[in-house]
């Protein structure tokens, strides 16, 4: 395969400050933040109420799949009343990413202007040549011809500065996103010359004055006229001595489009960025340490083995987690692994009521794992009664210090225990619509458990009902945001409503002997106390139990809604296909879509019918965010609102038809059009596939996920800890040489086996400087071959953390 790079960003620790007061008689703000990719937006955090200083403690993780220039933050002031208006923004260019990699930064906030806020790229194609006019002289004119645009115009205007009056204008391109031009213009750029003097006789001075700018409009027939896109500036010096030159052009904001603004006339955010950028080689690079990885399940002790040794050279357990998870899972080989890790664990755990309550590799990897593997496991449990309760708004507070003066406590009391009583139901009767790979898991503790602490009876049931409970709904209760369970944030009062949903279904799932002592609230203590009989303990019971059963399809429903557009292929190949905007309805038994959202359905695909769901290339509509939906007569052809949105669509879609057995090999990544079908080029529309659809794996999950880059960020973290091994190492020989009380230096490893962890060690770094030695070479190679002009594809993803 070729070579192709992967970037991880990381935002830690978002604030404002010295925010401007709102110009009124309350002064305070109620602000949110957003998460932009140029002008994508991909999170929102919740908003902070009455506050000129708000403070965000949220993390938010997402792959990008596709490249950008900036990633941007902007402040926003919510209005009830009116549309929501912008305060400022950070926009931190992709180049400089690197120079915030680790640090604390405080950035002053920048207007937000329409003239200042542009994307995309233009082609231009520039040829200065001589002409021989009428009467016979010379003179030199420059051709411009731009073929084409995208993300960007719908007209061009073009013309050379300072000579305003020379401006040339395309015609407009209605109804698209990437434009196609192809109009040739010519400007005179030299006084005409005697017909005996043909050579270039442009002064250098005066080529250094000239630029060609090129303004894109989007052509409006509003009163307030046209809207400007962005502008390109190019110097006519580029076109050297060939008089030829041919680019892609970056869109700039217009010269007056940023006004000077005083530092921290708008108020500062503070990030913290860290930014790695990784080159991935062809997949026999990575052999020597995926294989080291892969066969961490098989070393003995497991504390010997490369995976294991990553965890505990890693600041953050979460560090490793997550290519780990994401490696195993993709070949495989993640119950064996999580089995291991976890066995061990719970033989070094002399509580039995501890197990899994630190943040333990073992702990980090089944959380990881259960947020890929268990999203639409959550999404068919929860998301119908959080809907409900972010919609109805029911008083909820019991904590008589908060208590409103219209609200009663009996009744807002009743309206909570409904809730925990519907939600805990949900919860205690879904064990069969369990992941198989989660069932695998959680059966592998339940033995291990049951195995270490004999004397207890209800130990193997809280090994389960604490990752079931405590580190599975829970969390997805108290944010249902950050689990793809709402869009947004939900508003204070509802969000007050979950957290005391999630603080008591917390405690049903602990299992512990006196609950009511569990909480440091009085009122929470006494409102524990409607849940104290023995029926609730045997549902948790019985829930750790039927979630060990394997089962081969969803039997709850799930609904998940959203406006997105969509063309279908037709049954009549040369019938009318049109984009329409339709809301749409996914259950696990069928995927639906309506003209507006409550109105019968326009057409109804069975699951059963899905044969694969995969990306449509941008080419095909010159739109972006499309995925196919494919069925056995046509496909069904949708955009997504944004990246990270069609992302999770075509996520859930694969999961919930993932056992159909007549799911597709191979698809077409492009549309059938005028034909043929636009990536293979045959004519016949029921030609078979020309790319392997997305991979599958075991255990109901399939995931995009691309295993030499997981190898190269595991990689990355091995060289960052490189210190770390090589104290590892000198550990391991202390430890074998003195066999006596450990180093204080050393203390904080597992070394259960001295020699095997200092023999895998050996070969972990060998495979490490190995592979620094050929990222070496390949930056010396770029150096090397790098020109001006050329453009890298970058793939990516994103994990922000806002405190």
């Amino acid at each position: 395969r070729d070579t192709g790079y992967s970037r991880c960003l990381m935002c830690l620790r978002c604030e404002a400050k010295n925010i401007p007061p709102y110009p009124g008689p309350n002064k305070m703000r109620d602000c949110y933040c957003t998460v932009n990719l140029d002008q994508e937006e991909v999170f929102r955090t919740k908003t902070i109420e009455k506050s000129l200083c708000p403070f965000y403690g949220e993390d938010f993780y997402c792959e990008i799949p596709r490249s950008f220039r900036h990633l941007s933050f902007y402040i926003f002031d919510r209005d009830v009343f009116r549309r929501d208006s912008s305060i400022g923004k950070v926009a931190v260019k992709k180049e400089d990413l690197q120079k915030y990699h680790g640090k604390d930064h405080w950035f002053p906030l920048q207007p937000v202007c329409a003239d200042s806020e542009v994307q995309g790229k233009v082609h231009l194609e520039l040829r200065l040549s001589e002409v021989i006019t009428d009467s016979g002289v010379v003179c030199h004119k420059l051709a411009t011809r731009c073929p084409s645009a995208n993300q960007s115009s719908h007209n061009i205007n073009a013309f050379l500065t300072p000579y305003r009056s020379e401006a040339k204008k395309t015609k407009v391109k209605r109804k698209t996103n990437n434009p196609q031009f192809d109009e040739v213009f010519f400007f005179e750029v030299t006084k005409p010359l005697s017909y005996t003097k043909r050579q270039f006789d442009v002064e250098e001075d005066d080529v250094d004055k000239l630029a060609l700018k090129v303004d894109l409009w989007n052509a409006s027939n509003l009163k307030f006229g046209d809207e400007f896109l962005g502008e390109v500036r190019v110097p006519l010096k580029v076109l050297g001595q060939s008089g030829v030159h041919d680019a892609w052009y970056f869109l700039q904001p217009r010269d007056n489009g940023n006004k000077s603004v005083k530092a921290d006339e708008l108020g500062s955010l503070r990030l913290n960025i860290v930014y790695t950028e990784d080159h991935v080689f062809p997949t026999e690079h990575y052999n020597p340490l995926r294989d080291l990885l892969l066969q961490s399940a098989h070393v003995e002790p497991v504390s010997a083995s490369a995976a294991h040794i990553l965890g505990e050279v890693c600041r953050e357990k979460q560090e490793a987690a997550v290519p780990l998870v994401r490696l195993f899972l993709h070949y495989g080989k993640i119950v064996p692994f999580l089995s291991v890790i976890a066995h061990a664990e719970i033989n070094r755990t002399q509580d039995p009521n501890t197990i899994f309550r630190g943040n333990s590799l073992t702990s980090k990897c089944i959380d990881e794992t259960m947020k890929l593997a268990g999203m639409h496991y959550l999404r068919v449990t929860l998301k119908p009664i959080i809907d409900e309760i972010c919609t109805d708004h029911k008083p909820c507070e019991i904590d008589p210090v908060k208590l409103k003066e219209s609200e009663n406590l009996d009744t807002n009391r009743e309206n909570l225990r409904q809730y925990v009583d519907r939600i805990f139901n949900v919860i205690t009767s879904s064990g069969v619509s369990c992941p198989t790979v989660m069932c695998d898991i959680f059966f592998s503790l339940r033995e291990s458990a049951a195995s270490r602490f004999q004397v207890d009876p209800d130990v193997r049931y809280t090994a389960v009902s604490s990752f079931i409970f405590l580190r599975f709904f829970a969390p997805a209760i108290l944010s249902p945001n950050l689990f793809h369970l709402r869009p947004h944030h939900p508003d204070p009062c509802t969000s007050r409503t979950l957290t005391l949903i999630s603080k008591t279904i917390q405690t049903l799932g602990s299992l512990a002997k006196s609950k009511s002592a569990n909480f440091k609230e009085s009122y929470m203590a006494a409102f524990y106390d409607y849940f104290n009989e023995q029926k609730y303990a045997d549902a948790v019971k019985n829930v750790s139990v039927s979630c060990l059963s394997h089962i081969s399809e969803i039997s709850a429903s799930v609904c998940v809604l959203i406006f997105m557009i969509k063309r279908a292929q037709g049954r009549n190949r040369f019938g009318l296909k049109n984009f329409k905007k339709r809301w749409f309805r996914l259950t696990n038994h069928e995927f639906t879509y309506h003209k507006t959202k409550g109105e019968g359905a326009l057409c109804s695909i069975p699951i059963e019918n899905i044969l694969a769901v995969e990306r449509l290339e941008e080419e095909s509509f010159k739109m972006k965010n499309m995925f196919q939906v494919i069925q056995p007569e046509r496909a069904l052809y949708i955009q997504a609102n944004n990246c990270v949105e069609a992302r999770d669509w075509i996520d859930i879609l694969t999961k919930v038809s993932q056992c159909n057995c007549k799911r597709l090999s191979t698809y077409h990544p492009s549309a059938y059009l005028n034909g043929h079908w636009l990536c293979c080029k045959l004519s016949a529309d029921t030609a078979p596939g020309c790319t392997p659809c997305t991979g599958g794996l075991p255990a109901n999950i399939q995931l995009d996920v691309d295993g030499d880059r997981e190898t190269e960020r595991i990689y990355s973290l091995y060289s960052t800890y490189m210190s770390k091994l090589v104290k590892m190492q000198e550990a391991c020989g202390s430890k074998s040489v003195y066999d006596g009380p450990e180093q204080e230096e050393y203390s904080t490893f597992v070394i259960d086996d001295p020699q095997e962890t200092y023999k895998t060690l050996r070969l972990v770094i060998s495979a490490v400087q190995t592979l620094e030695q050929q990222h070496m070479q390949y930056k010396r190679d770029k150096f090397r071959k790098t020109k001006y002009g050329i453009w890298v594809t970058i793939l990516g993803h994103t994990s922000l953390h806002f405190c």
